[in-house]
């Protein structure tokens, strides 16, 4: 699985850090995606935090 952040979409609420700080830090205004490509013990935890993202900036593919 893999996983990025839309920058344009991204209002920086640091709920998927929170969440996932092993998938995802904070840039300067936004967050960023550390490794595109998702260990398997934390895609269920990517999948939930793109499902809570409330700006729908999470892509996951």
């Amino acid at each position: 699985m893999n996983v990025k952040i839309d920058p344009d979409l991204c209002t920086g609420c640091a709920l998927c850090t929170d969440s996932v700080p092993d998938v995802f830090r904070m840039g300067n205004d936004v967050a960023e995606v550390i490794n595109a490509k998702v260990a398997p013990e934390f895609e269920k935890a990517v999948k939930d935090a793109a499902a809570d993202c409330p700006a729908e900036a999470i892509i996951v593919e």
